[in-house]
């Protein structure tokens, strides 16, 4: 293993909606697949069936504006819709193989931090999220 090939997380790049997040400095992103018992004839093994798959994730960062939370929190008005988008992660550390961008789609943020301070600290957020699918936009692959 090549040591200076390891991704440094500091060129981690969150987007939304064409827009660089630059106040987010964590994000994270995990598919949890979920499956059935199968009970197999002439055999004591239980197999296992994929019925499902559920994809949650989160974002954290500096309060910088009221813009997302406004827009999250729409939900609270009966005659507004949801707040739906989709992140895109990005991890170009110059001397990785190359960067890679991961697309999570249908995101809905499962958490709406309204109010939170601490004197003498700067304020910091964590957007929990659900997401309905995933694309790799680019990856990184040896070369």
């Amino acid at each position: 293993m090549d040591e200076t090939r390891v991704i440094n997380g500091s060129y981690g790049e969150c987007h939304s909606e064409g827009k660089w997040l630059t106040n987010i400095y964590k994000m994270s992103a995990d598919l949890e697949p979920s499956y059935g018992d199968v009970k197999m004839s002439g055999s004591r093994w239980t197999g296992q069936k994929l019925l499902g798959i559920k994809g949650t994730g989160s974002i954290s960062g500096y309060k910088i504006t009221s813009e997302l939370v406004q827009n999250v929190a729409r939900i609270t008005d009966d005659r507004k819709s949801e707040y739906v988008t989709e992140l895109i992660s990005k991890l170009d550390d110059p001397e990785a193989y190359g960067y890679e961008r991961v697309r999570l789609k249908h995101v809905k943020f499962s958490k709406i931090p309204v109010v939170g301070w601490e004197v003498g600290a700067m304020v910091e957020e964590e957007w929990p999220f659900t997401f309905v699918g995933v694309e790799w936009l680019d990856k990184i692959e040896e070369s």
